[in-house]
Parts: C-alpha cells; structure tokens; sequence
C-alpha cells in the first residue's frame, strides 16, 4: 500500500482504454483496438453525410439542441462530433450516458467515451482549451476505476483510481479530482490513511469552492482530526458547504454545520462570520477580474 505519489509525470498517449484492455485480456491478437469500443452508433442514428460542416458546427448544434429540449438531436449532433475527436462532444455524450440523460444510462459507453479524452489530450497542459474537459474526463475515469463497471471488463482498480485523481488534482488542479484524492487518504483506500494529506487536498478543493470539501474540511478542523483544532474555521467552512447545499442530496452538511454550531462558543461563531464574509469578498474581487 503507498503512502503517497507525486503526481509530476505525465499520462502517456494511449494509456488509459489500452491499458484496462490489456489488464483484462480482452485486447489481443486479433481483437478490435479501443477506438473500435467507442461506437455509440447502436441506439443514436448516425446523421447523414454533410448534415455538418464540421465539428465545430456540430457540437454547436448539439448544444442548442440539448438547451431546447431534444435531447436525441443533440446526441445525434454530438456523436458527428464525437467522431471526429472534438474533446467537449465526447465529454458532454460521457455525461449523457453516465447520467441516462436523454440516451439510455450506460456507464461503459460512458467509460470508453471519457478514455478517448484522456488518451488523446493528454499532453495538453492546464492552460490548454480543453484543460477543464481533460481534468474531468480523468476524474471520471477515477470514479469508474473505484468502483468497477458490473459485466464489463472494466474492474475495480484503487490504484488506477488513485492515478486518475492524482494527474487531474496536481496536474490540472481539478477541484472535484483534488475532493475524490482527500477522500481516498481520509479513508485510506489504496494509501496509507492519512488525515493531514486529506485535509490539504480538501483545502485545495474548499478555496475553489467545492461544497463537500469545504465541510469535511470543516469537520477535520472542528474536531482535529489531521490538523489543530481551530472551531471558529471549521464552522465558517461549514457554512459556506451550507450557504451552497442543494436539495436532500446535500442534507448531510446541513447536519454537520448545525453541530458544529451547537458545540462552538458565541465568539467562534462571530469569528466564523467574520471568515465566511471575507471568502466571499474574495470571491466577488475574483470574479471581478
């Protein structure tokens, strides 16, 4: 079990589909290649020759389609796309399918879809165009690799979960890859657990924002776990997750910031205010450049 990884080198080109193809013996003499997996054709008609000029135009298209409701349109303009290799139609077609969002809910197809991505930009540095779909395309894969896809050849793998995450938070500094990086050393899955390094990449996570991340971060600083404790923070991180809860989904933060609020004396809560307001300001100067 590893205690920890750099994350400075670089995905290879080829890495990802390849490699669990491979790992499974399902790629062998003989077999179809990876590119041959990613074929959405089976329930998305494929739009006639010269429906669009190009990628560009298509995924164009597949957007308005998708915004005004018709969503098989869309799928099929994103598909055109997808074959080409435009990086966000084969993103936004990996969404649909993980979700069953306007096409059946199909997580291989999902899978093959966000590895095409990584395989084929993952050279692009964070600067790049399409360093926000990469970095999301390798937290994707990070998440699939976790749990496995039940009947595929894609198993559960904690190390390559680890690998994903790892390139997307470092590399990239993907906030949702940076939460699913604290959360496997917090639970020490696939690494030593270790309640400092979680609380760091929660932090990473928190100043930008990520709601779940700021409350484990809260609750790490409330109760000490990795760091000191520092209630009069912990509960402003608390808040913020609060302030941006969304539906019963999020019910446990709402949970955890109302114990945190109960059990902090009158003074950290005028502190935490005081921090609450101030990540805010910074905020808004932010977005204001």
């Amino acid at each position: 079990m590893r205690t920890s990884r750099d994350g400075s080198g670089r995905a290879g080109r080829g890495l990802l589909l390849t490699a669990v193809l491979l790992g499974s013996g399902l790629l062998g003499p003989g077999l179809p290649g990876p590119a041959v997996a990613l074929d959405a054709t089976a329930r998305i008609p494929v739009p006639p020759a010269g429906a669009y000029r190009n990628a560009r135009e298509a995924v164009r298209t597949g957007v308005r389609d998708y915004n005004a409701g018709d969503k098989e349109g869309a799928a099929r303009a994103l598909e055109y796309a997808a074959g080409q290799g435009h990086a966000l139609a084969l993103w936004k077609l990996g969404r649909m399918y993980a979700e069953g969002d306007g096409v059946p809910h199909d997580d291989l197809k999902a899978f093959e879809f966000f590895s095409k991505i990584a395989d084929e930009n993952a050279d692009d540095g964070p600067d790049s165009t399409n360093a926000t779909v990469v970095a999301s395309a390798f937290t994707a894969l990070g998440r699939y690799f976790l749990d496995g896809i039940k009947g595929s050849y894609v198993q559960p793998n904690v190390e390559r979960a680890y690998d994903m995450f790892n390139y997307a938070a470092t590399y990239f500094g993907d906030p949702n890859a940076q939460y699913n990086l604290a959360r496997l050393y917090l639970d020490g899955t696939g690494v030593t657990q270790d309640p400092r390094q979680a609380a760091r990449w929660f932090n990473l996570a928190a100043e930008k924002g990520h709601p779940a991340a700021q409350a484990l971060l809260g609750q790490l600083l409330m109760n000490g776990q990795g760091v000191p404790v520092q209630r009069a923070r912990g509960l402003a991180w608390l808040t913020l997750a609060r302030d941006a809860a969304e539906g019963p989904k999020d019910q446990w933060i709402v949970g955890l910031q109302e114990q945190a609020l109960a059990a902090t004396s009158e003074r950290d809560r005028a502190d935490a205010q005081a921090q609450v307001d101030g990540f805010y300001r910074r905020s808004a100067t932010a977005r204001a450049r």
